[in-house]
């Protein structure tokens, strides 16, 4: 066989695979889609129904990332066929595998930003009493362990230490703790709000500094939803060191009045005013029977004025 013809048919050979590797890229580029639908389809008949509860959630979550999978596979192959790159090239294995970690930890960390869900539902499921306030920070925390772990597996993909890293760090702890002194400070004072638990989210509190319902509780501050909709940011450190007052703990409501009789009353209409009232209060399944005042109060300009104090067992506005 001559030079010319063996040539030839690499060349041809070339050709073909570069073709191949084109095709192969371009299908699982534009179907990508359609074959992460069926993957999820098919991973539901797989688990036979015990992920219904959560596959809208892992769905959501690994949607994108099984898609960029995808086109990484696609790239793989590209590589692999196509015969004028060098696939064996060490920047191309790390980038490759980098790249699926990255996917993974994206998968994850969309999952953990919708946590809160899942730790609701495990908690009603099981029974493991997590309170809500603490479900925040649960979730948060995750993110943060995902991000760190997926960049120093990646760092340690392209040959950085790590663990050099860390240990710099540690040269300048006393600087950074110092800068970081206010975020420390309202650090631990979200640890105080979670230990002794004067509040949960959707508790309607007081405090000198805003009043209004409890919408957020990160590592640095707690979100108020004020009654005009405001949102206002409480740094932690501050709410810890203030008296929070929660009115959704009430476990009845006070009620507190005056009424007032004209001077043309008699003294017997007044006790029997007063009387009657206090039966109508006695007589109420609505209302609390530990603490009831019914009495004449005083006098004023035009009249005698009688004092209502009394609690209803709803707290309800």
């Amino acid at each position: 066989m001559s030079i010319e013809f063996l040539q030839f048919l690499q060349a041809y050979k070339n050709l073909i695979y570069t073709g191949l590797s084109i095709v192969i890229l371009l299908l699982i580029f534009f179907f990508r889609k359609g074959i992460t639908r069926y993957f999820f389809t098919l991973l539901l008949k797989v688990s036979k129904h015990w992920l219904n509860g959560l596959f809208v959630q892992l769905k959501s979550a690994f949607e994108r990332p099984v898609e960029g999978f995808l086109v990484i596979f696609g790239i793989y192959i590209f590589l692999r066929l196509f015969p004028y790159v060098d696939h064996t090239n060490g920047f191309f294995v790390h980038l490759e595998r980098s790249s699926v970690i990255f996917m993974v930890g994206w998968g994850l960390f969309n999952l953990s930003s919708s946590s809160s869900l899942l730790f609701a539902k495990m908690n009603d499921k099981f029974d493991l009493k997590i309170d809500s306030i603490l479900i925040p920070f649960f979730s948060k925390a995750i993110r943060f362990i995902v991000v760190a772990i997926s960049f120093s597996i990646i760092a340690q993909e392209f040959g950085y230490d790590v663990n050099g890293f860390v240990a710099g760090l540690g040269i300048g702890g006393l600087a950074f703790a110092l800068a970081a002194k206010d975020a420390l400070a309202n650090f631990f004072g979200g640890i105080i709000i979670i230990t002794e638990k004067p509040f949960t989210i959707g508790d309607w509190v007081w405090t000198p500094s805003v009043e209004g319902t409890i919408e957020d509780i990160s590592f640095r501050s707690t979100k108020i939803r004020t009654f005009a909709q405001a949102l206002v940011t409480v740094p932690n450190a501050t709410l810890a060191k203030e008296a929070i007052t929660n009115w959704s703990k009430m476990g009845k409501r006070q009620i507190s009045f005056n009424l007032r009789l004209t001077y043309e009353t008699s003294r017997e209409k007044i006790k029997s005013v007063i009387s009657q009232i206090e039966l109508e209060l006695r007589n109420n399944n609505e209302i609390h029977q530990d603490t009831i005042f019914v009495n004449f109060d005083q006098y004023k300009e035009n009249g005698f004025e009688l004092f209502l104090y009394f609690f209803t067992n709803t707290t309800d506005w």
